[in-house]
């Protein structure tokens, strides 16, 4: 029985993941985005697959940087960049 050091990550099997390097991206989304968005428009723009998992996985890295004040939650689930 293999260990978990020989199970392939998605990366190197070659799916597309919103992993921690999508953080750049998706401020740049919102740097270019003339209007909130939700999870599911960012990774549309981020050419990220449109699948669950994927949106769910941008959703919690939305609420996470509107918990740190780079992005602004004007309604459940829909985020913007915070106006100065």
């Amino acid at each position: 029985m293999g260990s978990l050091l020989d199970i392939p990550t998605a990366r190197a099997a070659g799916t597309e993941s919103a992993g921690p390097s999508g953080l750049p991206a998706i401020m740049a989304v919102f740097t270019a985005a003339d209007r909130p968005l939700r999870a599911r428009q960012v990774c549309e723009a981020m050419d990220v697959a449109v699948a669950p998992n994927n949106i769910n996985n941008v959703r919690l890295k939305l609420k996470r940087l509107a918990d740190r004040g780079l992005l602004a939650e004007t309604e459940p689930g829909l985020f913007t960049q915070p106006r100065p």
